[in-house]
């Protein structure tokens, strides 16, 4: 099983290359995470698909290439403070962790939040700050973070959230109100919020936020 386990990570990694991932460091990452562990036990065997997957609560861990997208597009080199919204299974938090020095995450289902902090307590990742809660406002009291990274869909991006990143620090996020506009954007942010910086980085189907601002 763990040979087996192996060469489906290992197919997965190249097939991440051939998509466009370059980082060598995202994709170690992504292969030094199990993503089985993330996962009900009836999915285990299809852990190293290149596919979104139920972890219930009409909520999904994302598929690989996504998170390794998303991660990539923050040019993580070891030393920055991450603010994650939507820790969900834990998944894309502990690819995070092991790429920047501390990630805080906020998730609104407790449910999921207990079964993500038990997963990084079996990987010992010590660098991983959570809380449950309304992530839409961000986390101002730990402001300003490095990055922010959402791992589900929101409307707009709300200027509050922006206000909480340092300069040149970088945000990305999908948004979009439905499945077949969602589009993922990546935001430098500069001092004048009229200079900031939009890319976008193609379609993405993500679960919508939920919070008590809509």
């Amino acid at each position: 099983m763990l040979y087996e386990s192996a060469i489906q990570k290992a197919s997965l990694i190249m097939t991440l290359r051939s998509m466009g991932i370059s980082s060598d460091k995202v994709l170690s990452a992504i292969e030094h995470i199990p993503r089985e562990i993330f996962l009900p036990s009836n999915f285990h065997s299809y852990a190293y698909q290149n596919n979104p997957l139920p972890i219930g609560f009409d909520q999904t861990i994302s598929q690989p290439f996504i998170v390794a997208k998303m991660t990539e597009a923050l040019s993580l080199n070891g030393n920055e403070i991450v603010l994650e919204i939507g820790t969900g299974s834990g998944y894309q938090t502990s690819v995070l962790s092991l790429l920047s020095r501390r990630v805080y995450s906020i998730e609104r289902l407790k449910p999921l939040l207990v079964n993500a902090q038990a997963c990084f307590k079996k990987l010992k990742l010590t660098n991983i700050v959570t809380k449950e809660g309304d992530g839409c406002l961000g986390w101002p009291k730990l402001a300003p973070f490095d990055h922010i990274i959402i791992t589900c869909a929101i409307k707009k991006l709300d200027q509050r959230l922006l206000d909480q990143i340092r300069f040149n620090g970088i945000c990305v996020a999908p948004v979009g109100v439905s499945n077949s506009e969602q589009r993922l954007k990546k935001i430098i942010v500069k001092k004048n919020r009229a200079d900031d910086i939009w890319e976008d980085l193609g379609k993405v189907s993500f679960v919508p936020l939920i919070s008590d601002n809509d």
